[in-house]
């Protein structure tokens, strides 16, 4: 353990760069209807603006959490975060869509560099006994973060143009490096084995789910070049990631993921969880803001502005819930968020038709912001608590990780539901145009539209139901001493101690 003494500044050096890379991941959301004016594309080039960022976000991140460990989490995320912020900046200039979103890789690599050195750092420069509300503020940032995005982006975008998502990170991002430069403490370092064909199975499975699941309604769930069909290109993404499920088991090396962990109920069930968390806020977003400016007619700004209610009640909530998970057992709190959830979603899509009052979004907006402040911290306390010391940096690895691949999945799960939703409701070959529509829908279009990102709207709000179930079923967390006294005086061989570091 490496303790510091005055341990709080850095942690809110690191949040501001955290926060900044979490809220690329929802920002372009409400940006999206004037990226495809701007640089004359469809709804599905559209959202790969988004999915490349996450694909390129999840895929590294089991590989950083080690690098960190190798040459200094500090070091990691100063090289991450400059990465991130010139990549902003590359964003921003990208006068084509293609060019966009092999920007927003990079910018995915970046913050799959700083992300994971962000909770290591929690845990080894925070006492056992002080953790809890660090990993409170980490927890509610990442919430809060994702409600924050489209509210940022939709000012920007109304104020400034959509160029102006990105260019807002190069000045946040040079006062993050100068705070971390100064306040985040030099670590120890570890040495580390890399898994590269771990990395390799991993990244290619990813790769082929993601691009099938989101591309399947593009090429009409058919062949998309000689032998090579949507459905074999899911199969074989599949197939690639249970290999790296057997090979990470056998491997008797130093494997990305050691699946020892997992034995550990609560770290499995609350990875679950997040899993669940990720996909749904992701996904939600898309269909809403849709709505929002292509029926209703709405700026940015203005819709943008409907998720208000959110946030604050997020953000005044989030501190209370970090302390109180300390003092309750998280599977209340957790379980009652992800109800609530469920039930703001199911209400938004209930009122989701042309000429529903606006203000009445207002009320599910809020009843969203309640629900989230119950769920982020909650998961995060419980992923780590249960595990000891020695496990917690790997813990903090795999856990951001199947949060990523939660946002991945919802972005593609999202883009195919709407693309199958829309051609079912619109009128005959009204479907493909409505993708390619900019500016707001014609008066006679309205209606099926707003039923299909209804309809669309309730795949978060189910999915948000699997984390609700998987929440009730925490185990209460065992006191601290509890934890590092079951690990006193145990011996360990060399492969465990390299397993488990």
């Amino acid at each position: 353990m490496e303790t510091v003494e005055k341990p709080w500044p850095a942690l809110w050096a690191l949040v501001l760069g955290f926060f900044m890379i979490l809220v690329d991941s929802t920002i372009v959301s409400v940006a999206n209807p004037k990226i495809m004016e701007g640089l004359n594309t469809d709804i599905n080039s559209v959202i790969w603006v988004t999915s490349a960022y996450l694909l390129a976000y999840a895929v590294p991140l089991l590989v950083t959490g080690r690098l960190g460990d190798k040459y200094g989490p500090k070091n990691l995320y100063l090289i991450g975060l400059t990465v991130f912020t010139l990549a902003s900046l590359w964003c921003g200039f990208s006068n084509d869509i293609g060019t966009l979103i092999v920007a927003r890789v990079a910018q995915g690599l970046g913050a799959a560099l700083m992300t994971p050195q962000t909770m290591a750092v929690i845990t080894r420069i925070f006492a056992p006994d002080k953790r809890g509300p660090a990993m409170g503020l980490w927890g509610a940032t990442a919430g809060v973060a994702m409600l924050v995005g489209p509210i940022l982006g939709g000012v920007l975008v109304d104020g400034l143009g959509w160029e102006w998502i990105f260019f807002v990170n190069v000045p946040v991002g040079v006062i993050a490096f100068v705070l971390a430069w100064r306040l985040v403490p030099k670590l120890q370092t570890h040495e580390h084995k890399f898994d590269l064909l771990g990395v390799a199975l991993s990244s290619v499975g990813l790769f082929l789910l993601v691009f099938g699941i989101q591309e399947g309604a593009t090429y009409d769930w058919g062949t998309i070049a000689g032998p090579l069909t949507v459905w074999g290109m899911i199969i074989a993404g599949i197939v690639f990631l249970i290999a790296f499920v057997w090979w990470q088991a056998v491997n008797k090396g130093e494997p990305l993921v050691p699946l020892h962990l997992f034995k550990v109920r609560n770290f499995s069930l609350a990875n679950t969880a997040i899993t669940a968390m990720g996909f749904s806020v992701t996904a939600m977003s898309l269909p809403l803001f849709f709505y929002y400016q292509l029926v209703r007619g709405m700026t940015p700004t203005q819709s943008a502005l409907m998720m208000i209610p959110m946030a604050l009640a997020s953000g005044v909530l989030a501190p209370f819930v970090g302390k109180l998970v300390d003092v309750v057992n998280p599977r209340y709190v957790a379980f009652t968020g992800f109800i609530l959830m469920a039930v703001s979603l199911a209400w938004t899509a209930a009122l989701m038709t042309p000429d529903t009052a606006i203000w009445l979004f207002l009320l599910p907006s809020a009843l969203l912001g309640i629900a989230s402040s119950g769920i982020w911290a909650p998961l995060s306390t419980t992923a780590t608590r249960n595990l000891a010391p020695r496990e917690a940096g790997a813990g903090a690895g795999i856990y951001n990780t199947t949060r990523q691949i939660g946002a991945v999945l919802g972005s593609a799960a999202i883009a195919a539901l709407i693309s199958a939703r829309l051609a079912a409701e619109m009128p005959a070959g009204a479907g493909t145009g409505a993708q390619d529509v900019k500016g707001a829908l014609p008066e006679f279009l309205q209606a099926g539209f707003s039923t299909a990102m209804a309809q669309s709207i309730l795949l978060p709000a189910a999915v948000v139901l699997i984390g609700a179930a998987v929440a009730i079923m925490f185990a209460k967390p065992r006191p601290v001493s509890a934890i590092y006294a079951g690990f006193e005086g145990t011996a360990e061989t060399p492969e465990s101690a390299t397993r488990q570091h």
